[in-house]
């Protein structure tokens, strides 16, 4: 038994060390791509590899948080003679050699520590590069013991962190002052090892070092369903997050902290840096670097790792991240929420878009599956519950995500915008009509529906996608009123556009009052001849949470704010319907508040609302509720069929919402 033990320790010591090498061609490709400057990278990667924009913009936000700890810590440290940063499983990092390139390691060591093998793979890599030899002392002292590079300013040590003896006894033969000022960084380490190890960790280096400061990077929130793909990832490559259920957000990672000796903690989520801590100048550049369209994926990446800083001493004190702001939205929710009902049929995809054709029949547009575009299909309702039926169009619909499908007053509906890449929209207006029931070929599972290319005058919208497209009435006539979204040139869209639906002619209806504010993925539903617009994912990257009419007048129409009280947390990629003066909100994604988004319930006639959670455990597979669409099902009781949803969950894979998923609506409206 000792043996096998043993074996499986080495299994897992191995698998952690291989993560080291995923992350470094990650950063790499970040820095290739501008997102920041590191010239030294590429020598410690074989070959290097171009990653996608999530990619790079997730390991850009881990990059500037952890630089930002140390450039302060180096600032607030300058004038001492004497001042150290001890990096822990540093890995292939380049830390040291950025600093000393950029001037700034003044009276400052380098220690880097991380296993044996990874240590001295590291070293054979700098003695056979010329750019990083010349970075180290010409004339290196001889190295001893654990020691695997030595220079003034730099020392690599190769010892087991769990170790503590052997961490002490090889630190103060390399010639670490324990009295200096220090900084310890910990990036994704600690949370790979058994919780008495690194608890061990956090409790040794806070008394060996009276004057400290530790940074760390790491993952939280184990439980909504990105967290537990996120584990499911990590648990695949023998690499468990073993701190995540003891110590699963922010606050708890702060106490773990303070009770372990430290005197001060500031932890923050990288949603809350990276708004906060981020210039808006900064921010804007990183998100021009390339074309994105992973909104729900970046924001969740973000939730689900903190930045955190914890001090010793009242002169690194001083280095602590400023905390986060307390949000002015204080959420409530009712424990009393809706329940599911998973069913049978197999339906996947994000950015779908859905349309009732008529009682019982769904008509699903677009998406994407895993790597290819989604063909339009029908989920026809029977006694033994849903199936999908395959669609047979007249004419092609192309490939197109977060696009608009609206039902039309005379039956059928109208399919407009969206995108196939972030670069190509997709142009024009499709008019959708199902066939008469008899040309249904239910022996092929296919039904016939025919595609027009709708022939528009007057002055079109610009091209866009996540934009919402809703039917009003003016002077007794129809008209699809599309507002918002985004596109290639514009983060968001304000702007409103009004079709003729008899007529087929974009036509000026004068609009009175402020207009709402810029936004894409939010929700439009028609209400009492005009609209009431919620949420959404405003210019600045920020979710919104503010309900505006779009109300009718004599002339034309008025955006009208509604004051909701309690007003609503902000979110984005929701789903709405509205059912009497309730207007029934459904998922999305939302940034400072715990869990995910369930459902609100907002009255639109009281100005109130109510926040409602979600209890998923019926559901035996993670439900993602964002990128999905939605449409309330005909019968005797309020039900909502949720279909499609999930995403690329940043390196840990993608996950799409295998099957439809209907919600009883009754305990939101009693």
């Amino acid at each position: 038994m000792p043996g096998t033990n043993m074996k499986k320790k080495k299994g897992r010591d191995t698998a952690v060390q291989g993560t080291n090498d995923s992350s470094v061609v990650s950063k790499v490709s970040a820095a290739a791509r501008g997102y920041f400057r590191d010239d030294f990278l590429q020598h410690f990667v074989c070959k290097v590899a171009r990653r996608a924009p999530l990619i790079n913009r997730g390991y850009y936000v881990r990059w500037r948080a952890v630089d930002h700890c140390v450039r302060r810590f180096l600032q607030i440290t300058d004038g001492c003679p004497r001042r150290q940063i001890l990096s822990l499983g540093a890995g292939f990092d380049s830390l040291y050699f950025r600093l000393h390139e950029d001037g700034v390691l003044d009276g400052a060591v380098v220690f880097e520590v991380d296993f044996p093998d990874v240590t001295r793979r590291k070293a054979a890599l700098i003695g056979s590069n010329v750019t990083l030899r010349e970075m180290l002392d010409q004339n290196l002292p001889p190295l001893t013991g654990a020691i695997y590079v030595s220079s003034s300013r730099y020392r690599l040590l190769g010892v087991d962190i769990r170790e503590r003896t052997q961490v002490e006894e090889a630190l103060g033969v390399a010639g670490l002052d324990f009295s200096a000022p220090t900084l310890v960084l910990s990036e994704v380490v600690l949370t790979y090892m058994e919780m008495q190890w690194s608890d061990d960790v956090i409790s040794w280096v806070a008394k060996l070092l009276p004057e400290s400061l530790f940074v760390m990077y790491e993952q939280i929130r184990p439980q909504d369903p990105f967290g537990r793909i996120m584990q499911e990832h990590f648990l695949k490559l023998n690499s468990a997050l073993h701190a995540l259920h003891r110590y699963p957000d922010t606050s708890a990672q702060r106490r773990r902290f303070l009770d372990k000796g430290w005197e001060q903690c500031v932890c923050r989520d990288m949603n809350d840096f990276y708004m906060g801590l981020v210039s808006e100048e900064e921010r804007s550049r990183v998100e021009n670097l390339e074309p994105f369209d992973e909104y729900e994926e970046w924001h969740q990446k973000c939730s689900h790792y903190f930045i955190l800083t914890a001090c010793r001493g009242s002169l690194t004190a001083q280095a602590l991240l400023t905390p986060a702001p307390v949000p002015s939205i204080c959420q409530s929710r009712n424990p009393t929420g809706p329940t599911f009902q998973t069913t049978a049929v197999g339906v996947e995809g994000l950015g779908m878009a859905s349309t009732s054709l008529s009682p019982g029949q769904v008509l699903l547009t677009g998406g994407w599956q895993g790597g290819r575009g989604s063909g339009a299909r029908v989920l026809l309702r029977a006694r033994d519950g849903w199936r999908s039926v395959s669609v047979e169009p007249s004419q092609d619909l192309g490939v197109r995500l977060h696009h608009s499908s609206t039902s039309l007053p005379r039956g059928g509906a109208v399919v407009y915008g969206g995108r196939s890449s972030p670069l190509s929209p997709a142009g024009g207006l499709l008019k959708v009509l199902p066939t008469p029931a008899a040309m249904w070929r239910g022996g092929e599972g296919a039904v016939k529906v025919s595609v027009e290319q709708m022939v528009c005058f007057g002055d079109p919208p610009p091209p866009r996608w996540r934009h919402s497209a809703t039917v009003v009435s003016h002077r007794g006539r129809d008209f699809l009123f599309v507002f918002g979204g985004k596109n290639q040139s514009e983060s968001a869209l304000g702007d409103g556009y009004f079709l003729s639906l008899d007529q087929h002619h974009w036509t000026e209806i004068p609009v009175e009052g402020p207009a709402p504010e810029c936004r894409h993925s939010h929700s439009a539903c028609s209400y009492q001849g005009g609209v009431v617009v919620f949420g959404g994912l405003g210019r600045r990257g920020v979710p919104l949470g503010d309900t505006i009419l779009l109300r009718p007048t004599e002339r034309g129409f008025l955006w009208d704010r509604i004051d909701v009280r309690p007003p609503p947390v902000p979110r984005y990629s929701h789903c709405a319907h509205v059912i009497g003066e309730k207007l029934i909100v459904v998922g999305g994604v939302w940034l400072h508040s715990d869990g995910v988004p369930g459902v609100v319930v907002i009255d639109v006639n009281a100005s109130s609302s109510m926040e409602f959670s979600l209890d998923t455990t019926s559901v035996p597979w993670p439900l993602m509720l964002h990128s999905f669409c939605s449409e309330m099902t005909a019968g005797e009781e309020p039900e909502l069929l949720l279909i499609g949803g999930g995403g690329n969950c940043f390196s840990f894979g993608t996950h799409l919402n295998p099957h439809p998923v209907s919600v009883d609506l009754r305990p939101l409206l009693e």
